[in-house]
């Protein structure tokens, strides 16, 4: 950070500047004959207009630079609208996700404590019904008409709000005593009527929460210059250029495709439920608007590329698909590469909301050269460090540590806890000091660097192996038996969809590894003890499974709220150790 003047709002103004005309955003409105939908558009010199009027209105009503805003909104215009009104304006995002549960969502807004939120209908009524951070919202903006039935402003009343306010600065500008019919605006008035806040590169532009799938949610604090650098290094890991068309089916990523010149197409899905999209509506705005780009949770394209593989679908527009959140297995990356044209490839970033993106590896690589060795166990490969990104092996150590040493690192191939330090590096949780001094540690340069929670290694080539959260290591008498490389043996199992390794306590008070299988959707109907006994016989031909002799079936894993991807292992744990007694 430098302390110079940054707000990510202008990476939206490069855009007008370069491109006026071209569609920011494009949303669905009604069905037509013959399965295309009817859609919406609006371009980014709109797109930033409408967003200066949010941003007046939003002003006018008390939100300043600083002033905490919740925002509830799921990918729609009036997300790219508030989102960069309150950006424009230097107010700090609260952006929340409805799939992390309502208790969770008011413990998020209760410690953050923001002044406002703007939130659709349904994210009104839970507000109201829930009694969410009472004491602290006093201002309530709805995505729809029927807002003020709860006590809300409108979007559109907001930008009638900021329609005024523009009209009361032309005024100003003409001089008194004229009419409203007499005032004319100035041309540069009219077309960028707000001055984006002199925000600094170090200041709070947001506050992002981790999906709490390990733990409690924690708020992690984003600057304006860390969300530009974001930007970078994504555009130059994918080589992302301006005027493509992304398919926004994640919220978080669906941020960036303004600033990175790309047109959002807004498909018709729950987004807090990814594993339930529809495959079908997914390749019709595909191929109606000749998507370039997909970025989808493993759970979407594990349903997508089912459908394509089942039906022969073939998805020629797209240049790339992204997918994180969740190791992808290698399966979903084949299906999903299978229906990609040529040298289009299924990307795999690795990283976490506390530092995004750290790695990245493409399907060519995954599928032919690392496959083999994640299926005998060492792991899974998430490739090389993303730019201007180091990234570190250390001792497995589960308490704070205070200085970052060139003693702590362990050599090439040995398994350790993975650090990260780099521009996207976020520095500190929002009011969680002691979460902050047990995630981050400062090297002999004072920088800062983030523990990941995640186990892994460098191969010989220098590329980064995940081996599994730090945490969910099972620890045994006889050693420590780490998750992805144990489960990626038995994954390698063509009747396995995903497994999951835990550690349960018997009815003596040992604790044993118990593996739990979940069958693939088409051979659930075989003999389980058949599927057990060749699982067995699998984990003897490796030596960090050849004690693994517990397996057990479970119809479809707990997994988190937001990526519908990553197992709760602790609820399996509790399962388990309750068919012990």
């Amino acid at each position: 950070m430098t302390g110079t003047i940054c707000n990510i709002a202008a990476e939206l103004r490069h855009q007008v500047d370069a491109c006026p005309d071209r569609v920011a955003v494009v949303w669905p409105t009604r069905r037509l004959a013959g399965g295309t939908w009817a859609t919406r558009s609006r371009t980014f010199r709109e797109l930033d207009q409408q967003s200066d009027l949010a941003a007046l209105g939003l002003k006018a009503l008390g939100v300043e630079r600083g002033t905490r805003v919740a925002l509830m909104v799921p990918p729609s215009l009036e997300f790219f609208t508030l989102v960069f009104a309150l950006f424009k304006i230097g107010a700090v995002l609260l952006c929340l996700d409805p799939g992390i549960g309502a208790k969770r969502i008011g413990r998020c807004l209760e410690q953050a404590r923001p002044r406002a939120l703007l939130g659709s209908v349904k994210a009104l009524l839970a507000l109201r019904l829930f009694g969410w951070a009472k004491h602290t919202i006093h201002l309530l903006v709805g995505t729809s008409l029927g807002s003020f039935l709860l006590g809300a402003r409108s979007v559109g009343g907001l930008l009638r709000l900021g329609q005024s306010e523009l009209k009361a600065a032309g005024e100003a500008r003409a001089g008194r005593g004229r009419s409203d019919a007499e005032v004319v605006l100035p041309e540069a008035l009219r077309t960028r009527p707000l001055d984006l806040a002199p925000t600094l590169d170090e200041e709070i532009a947001a506050i992002l929460f981790t999906s709490g799938s390990t733990g409690a949610p924690k708020g992690v604090l984003y600057s304006h210059g860390q969300f530009v650098a974001q930007l970078r290094a994504l555009k130059e890991m994918f080589e992302i250029e301006p005027g493509e068309v992304d398919l926004s089916t994640f919220p978080l990523f669906a941020l960036f495709a303004p600033g990175l010149g790309m047109t959002s197409v807004i498909p018709r899905m729950d987004f807090t439920r990814p594993k339930d999209a529809s495959p079908r509506r997914l390749k019709e705005r595909i191929e109606q608007m000749h998507v370039t780009h997909l970025f989808g949770s493993p759970a979407l394209l594990d349903r997508l590329g089912r459908a394509a593989e089942e039906h022969q679908w073939k998805l020629p527009t797209l240049k790339r698909v992204v997918s994180a959140g969740a190791p992808v297995s290698a399966r979903i990356v084949q299906r999903m590469a299978a229906c990609l044209s040529q040298p289009a490839e299924v990307h795999t970033p690795y990283g976490a909301t506390e530092c995004l993106p750290v790695a990245s590896i493409g399907s060519r690589e995954l599928l032919h050269d690392t496959r083999s060795r994640t299926e005998a166990g060492y792991g899974v490969c998430v490739g090389r460090a993303a730019p201007r990104t180091e990234i570190r092996i250390l001792r497995i150590d589960d308490g704070p540590i205070e200085r970052l040493t060139q003693d702590l690192e362990v050599a090439t191939g040995e398994i350790g806890e993975i650090v990260v330090h780099g521009p996207t590096t976020t520095l500190e949780y929002d009011g969680l000091p002691e979460a902050t001094l047990l995630a981050k540690i400062r090297d002999e340069h004072g920088r800062i660097w983030h523990r990941m929670g995640d186990l892994g290694r460098f191969d010989e080539h220098g590329r980064l192996w995940f081996c599994g959260r730090k945490s969910e290591r099972v620890r045994l008498d006889s050693g420590e038996l780490y998750t992805t490389p144990c489960e990626s043996v038995f994954d390698a199992h063509p009747m396995v969809k995903r497994s999951s390794l835990v550690g349960a306590r018997t009815r003596d008070g040992a604790l044993r590894p118990v593996l739990w299988v979940e069958l693939d959707p088409d051979t659930r109907t075989l003999d389980p003890v058949e599927v057990r006994r060749e699982l067995r016989e699998l984990g003897r031909r490796h030596p960090q499974t050849r004690g693994i002799d517990d397996i057990r079936f479970h119809c479809a894993f707990p997994v988190d709220a937001r990526h519908n991807a990553k197992i709760d292992r602790t609820a399996l744990a509790r399962l388990a150790e309750r068919e012990n007694k």
